[in-house]
């Protein structure tokens, strides 16, 4: 809102006076008149702002101490974010802004220009950020008392172009034209005299006004970023020097002799569209110079993709070998890239140019990617002689090599299917469907694999009919059901979608929507107990399988705190929800209740969460250690009745007879032993710390998520189990198969889609970032964190736990073991003590279990850069704008992912060292 345009005033200084959003503080600090800034970072909060501005509007209006008002409320944007355009609430919000705007206009002055003006739109589901037509599509109102464009309308209205709003609107407001605009000015709304020959001049004034400042900027542009072809603006200067020139010839002319004859008309007509010319040549510069690809660069980056990729897989094929040969082919070339990006950097100090980081990690990656390769092609002729003088086992090698063909074909065609499949645009818009479908099939074929090796069935009997039930082994009619409850939990995980702008006859699901926005209170109440259910299903299920492994016993810190933390999270989860969802229906006194509730209850998770992953960190150990030796106590307790040599014969002989019969039974078990330990939980120690650490980041996760996807959240952990253990029936020890590495990672890309995410902007869940906060943030950084935890929840919990398709075999070995335990005979025994080891045959290969370790890594590393690597050739062809945004959340899920994996193998690798602590302190006992 400003005062009538005059040109006389533009220049001069002009009393700004702001009120609203603080993001306007940040753009443009100490530039106001008089200013009234409100935090407006919290979409939960919808009438902070609105109410702040209304305070002050109304009197500053009337005082007059202004020559441009600015108002930004926020209220409606929030209520759209937090509740939707449908909901109650966006009534009141509209209704309010309705009064506001009715009291406004009586207040004006016949002076007075009021704009109101929408910065976005806003979808369905009340988002925004997209390129869909509602997103973009805003609506422009300006009024004034007075007549602004004349009395006559024109005959047809028409559509005013996007780029010439700001110069437009700035000239009507009589402010200067902002300093980065590069816009056209209409000039044909300040042609207000009747005179055809006037009319052109205030055009020209116009015109000049604009052209003057987007000069001024090209010229301060150029001197600091020198990215613009000296050539064309060379080309620009000489285009506006001559229309200035002639423009003051004119002016000048016209001031003398005032003549009006159709060859001034044809000057002024001409000199109108070579400032037309100059305005929109300077614009296409500008947009050849923003929008400018670097090829080689983008080339380069590509290519050392490409080799990184290249190098994960030639370096997970790597077989397993002493720590040395890992050290010197890895742990060298990473050096000589340090190395090299140190040269680097001194010859760019010495030569005193800049010091472009990205360039000196490129260099860096490239001389560590050749020192590997040349390394490992050093090491071909060795493994090639030592393979001649073995001849058995090489032929071995080479035919498990053969076998291992098809078995490699399977999953590969599946990755390469979806990094082609990539190349479609009409693939990413429909990636949330593809990938289930993409799991399902690989699991699929993994069956079919198993059933044509003949590992499904037995050897058949001559009384053995051809494909009857009972040629089946049992453990394939598990892996069936197995199956069928992954498939199940991926045809209901699609419950949980989000739409795309490019699916305009989408609607997202009813499960994304908090339960604050549900009108119906019994429907929110069924909802509320579903939800509490699926985190009591949550920790009933992790703390049963802990139970099963026996690492729930004894009084380690893990142990106690999984027995009392785990339901003490579930409490503080199910109380935040409860508060929330019923926050807007408080009132009084409870309403300041409810908003430390809601600060409360997240902050109790996020300490009790940060304790757990301590005391994971610090004693990973749930171990409980149980000695069975023979105790040196007496062999007959006292006997304390009445002293008769009757009672003493019946209360003497039974002890001694079965303290003789223990003794033998402990002898025998021991096989002559004189002392033994049982430790309760020790065959899977690795997988528990895991597991735990997990279910903690779950919490947390499912805090920052609406309440409703805990039940996707349940599902997930669901279809993770069940992809473990279909792993663990095709198991190699040592080894992870490329097939369970692509499903494990193909479940994460489902399972980001099925917590109602997509890779676009108006998808992001900002309200994440003000769970436990009630006002606004200081720094962007926590915010930053929580709406990336939310966003990137599937790539970090499948992440952290990916070493435990490494650890779920040997896992899942000891059940199998016991129900074949009475069919097998003595000669099995020594065979059946090494099968209950568990987790801890791992420990007597400790190289092999290293090498399992970084193998299994580079294999993720693996397909995650292969999806990069497609994407990132996609943003070379033009008009990439749906590669570009998914590429964008790609190379963020790759980086989450990443350091994720490498926390999960950390983990395991910090729990290994206190296994061996545990140990040493167990053999001086």
């Amino acid at each position: 809102m400003g005062r009538r345009f005059s040109t006389s005033r533009v220049g001069e200084e002009e009393r700004v006076v702001f009120m609203g959003d603080d993001t306007w503080e940040g753009l443009f600090p100490k530039m106001f008149h008089r200013s009234y800034f409100f935090p407006s970072f919290n979409v939960k909060d919808l009438h902070t702002v609105d109410n702040g501005i209304l305070q002050h509007l109304y009197s500053t209006v009337d005082g007059g101490e202004w020559d441009l008002l600015i108002a930004h409320f926020l209220g409606v944007d929030h209520c759209g974010h937090k509740h939707g355009p449908d909901h109650p609430e966006m009534a009141k919000k509209l209704l309010q802004m309705n009064e506001m705007l009715r009291t406004l206009v009586e207040r004006l002055g016949n002076d007075t220009l009021l704009v109101v003006a929408g910065d976005h739109g806003m979808t369905d589901t009340g988002d925004h950020g997209g390129d869909s037509e509602k997103e973009v599509n805003a609506a422009l109102f300006v009024y004034s008392k007075t007549p602004l464009f004349g009395t006559d309308p024109p005959e047809e209205p028409e559509v005013v172009p996007q780029v010439n709003l700001v110069p437009t609107l700035a000239l009507l407001l009589g402010v200067p034209i902002p300093y980065s605009s590069i816009g056209e000015v209409m000039a044909e709304l300040f042609a207000t005299d009747g005179d055809a020959v006037s009319a052109a001049l205030q055009q020209l004034d116009v015109y000049h006004i604009n052209a003057n400042q987007v000069d001024r900027f090209l010229r301060s542009y150029s001197l600091v970023a020198q990215d613009l072809p000296t050539e064309e603006l060379q080309q620009l200067q000489d285009i506006f020097s001559s229309a200035v020139e002639e423009h003051a010839q004119l002016v000048a002319h016209v001031q003398e002799e005032k003549p009006s004859s159709p060859e001034l008309q044809a000057r002024l007509g001409r000199l109108l569209g070579r400032f037309q010319r100059y305005l929109r040549e300077a614009r296409a510069v500008c947009a050849r110079s923003w929008a400018r690809f670097r090829p080689l660069r983008m080339v380069a980056g590509c290519a050392l993709i490409a080799a990184s990729c290249l190098l994960c897989y030639v370096a997970s094929a790597l077989p397993a070998a002493p720590d040395s040969f890992y050290r010197s082919c890895l742990l060298a070339p990473l050096l000589w890239g340090l190395a090299a990006a140190l040269l680097l950097g001194l010859a760019c100090a010495v030569m005193q140019e800049g010091l472009d980081l990205l360039v000196v990690s490129s260099w860096a990656a490239a001389v560590s990617q050749v020192a590997f390769f040349w390394r490992w092609w050093g090491r071909q002729p060795k493994r090639a002689h030592s393979a001649s003088s073995h001849p058995p086992v090489a032929s071995i090698s080479l035919r498990q090599r053969l076998q291992a063909c098809p078995a490699l074909a399977f999953p590969m065609g599946i990755l390469l299917f979806r990094c082609g499949a990539m190349f479609s645009d009409s693939f990413v818009v429909a990636e949330a469907r593809v990938v289930p479908f993409l799991l399902a099939s690989l699991v699929a074929l993994l069956v079919g694999k198993l059933h044509w090796d003949g590992r499904l069935t037995v050897p058949e009997g001559p009384r053995q009919q051809l494909l009857s039930s009972s040629s089946y082994r049992k453990e394939s009619w598990h892996l069936l059901y197995l199956v069928a409850a992954l498939l199940l939990c991926v045809r209901l995980s699609a419950a949980f979608h989000q739409c795309r702008e490019e699916s305009p006859q989408c609607r997202p699901s009813l499960f994304l929507a908090p339960l604050a926005g549900l009108r119906d209170a019994r429907a929110k109440n069924l909802f509320y107990l579903a939800c509490v259910a699926a985190l009591v299903a949550l920790v009933c299920a992790v703390r049963r399988w802990l139970r099963h492994c026996g690492n729930l016993n004894g009084s380690e810190p893990a142990v106690l705190f999984v027995r009392w933390g785990f339901p003490l999270l579930a409490v503080f989860v199910a109380c935040y929800w409860a508060v929330a969802s019923s926050a807007e229906d408080s009132l009084g006194k409870l309403q300041e209740l409810v908003h430390v509730a809601l600060v409360a209850f997240p902050w109790a998770v996020y300490g009790l969460v940060g304790a757990g992953l301590l005391l994971v960190l610090c004693k990973p150990v749930t171990v409980f250690a149980k000695d069975t030796r023979e105790t040196a106590g007496p062999i007959v307790t006292p006997y304390l009745g009445v002293a008769s040599s009757e009672v003493d014969f019946l209360h003497v002989i039974p002890q001694i007879y079965r303290r003789m019969q223990e003794s033998l039974k402990s002898h025998l078990e021991r096989g002559g032993c004189g002392a033994a330990v049982a430790a309760y939980g020790l065959g899977s120690v690795y997988s528990a710390a895991l597991v735990i650490a997990l279910t903690l980041l779950a919490f947390l996760l499912l805090l920052l998520h609406s309440e409703r996807l805990s039940l996707a959240f349940l599902l997930l952990f669901l279809e993770a189990f069940v992809l473990l253990h279909i792993h663990a029936r095709a198991r190699k020890p040592f080894s992870v198969p490329w097939y369970a590495v692509i499903s494990w990672l193909l479940a994460a890309s489902q399972f980001f889609y099925s917590t109602g995410h997509q890779p676009i902007f108006p998808a992001i869940h900002w309200n994440a970032a003000f769970v436990g906060f009630h006002l606004d943030h200081s720094t962007n950084l926590l915010p930053a964190l929580l709406v990336g935890a939310n966003t990137f929840a599937s790539h970090i919990l499948f992440a952290v736990g990916c070493p435990l398709l490494l650890l779920w075999p040997f896992v899942c070995e000891a059940p199998s073991t016991q129900r074949r335990k009475a069919r097998k005979e003595p000669r099995e025994e020594l065979h059946e003590e090494e099968e209950h080891m568990m987790e801890m045959r791992l420990r007597e290969a400790p190289d092999r279990f290293s090498a399992a370790l970084l193998q299994l890594g580079l294999k993720c590393l693996f397909v995650l850069g292969m999806q990069q690597l497609v994407l990132a050739g996609m943003l070379m062809v033009p008009h990439c704008a749906c590669w570009a945004r998914r590429f964008l959340f790609e190379a963020l899920g790759f980086v989450v992912s990443s350091v994720c994996l490498l926390l999960g193998i950390l983990l395991v690798m910090r729990v290994d060292c206190a296994v061996s602590a545990w140990f040493s302190r167990l053999q001086l006992r």
